[in-house]
């Protein structure tokens, strides 16, 4: 059994309070609105001074009443909770993989970086993890897990690989793996 520290009986005086409940989502969401109504610039643009800017007042008042509707969910604040612990370690595994790959290659000025088709899959891996960690998070993983493997046979399995098998296949004839390879290229030419 752990012992109690005084660093203990500060987080469980904050989990009494409310602090991971109710503060921490409540700023976490207020920030992730307000900052992509700033950026989309929803409610338009006002001219202060001669300057324009955002209309921030507007854009805080809704960000402040979205992020008190959540927080009024506790059932949205435990998908939260829950959706953002998996993301941490989901995070902590990518950084732990890109530690060990980058421990194989040479050093370089600028570091290591996934480059072409590894950084398309390392993408779409942690694409599938996030979509994972949410459907686990709303309770319906289980579910989907639950009903493939009852509806699951060799026929559905033939289906299914066939279905993938064309798309790549029309992935491939209409360009897109060059064109993937071409934007990486560009990229790259573009940041010497």
């Amino acid at each position: 059994m752990v012992e109690p520290s005084t660093f203990r009986g500060t987080i469980e005086f904050f989990d009494k309070l409310g602090v991971y409940d109710v503060v921490l989502p409540f700023l976490l969401v207020f920030t992730i609105v307000y900052a992509i109504m700033e950026k989309s610039k929803v409610f338009g643009q006002e001219e202060v001074d001669g300057k324009t800017s955002t209309r921030k007042n507007l854009n805080s008042m809704t960000a402040f009443v979205i992020a008190f509707l959540v927080v009024a969910s506790s059932q949205l604040v435990a998908v939260i909770n829950q959706a953002l612990a998996n993301m941490v370690l989901l995070l902590l595994l990518s950084v732990c993989f890109l530690m060990l790959a980058g421990s194989f290659h040479e050093e370089k000025k600028e570091g290591f970086f996934l480059e072409g088709g590894w950084k398309t899959l390392f993408l779409v891996i942690m694409f599938v993890g996030i979509v994972l960690v949410f459907l686990d998070a709303l309770g319906w993983l289980e579910w989907l897990w639950a009903y493939t493997l009852s509806s699951w046979d060799s026929t559905t399995f033939a289906s299914f690989a066939l279905l993938m098998i064309i798309v790549v296949f029309i992935f491939y004839i209409t360009g897109g793996f060059s064109d993937i390879a071409r934007s990486s290229t560009e990229k790259k030419s573009e940041g010497d």
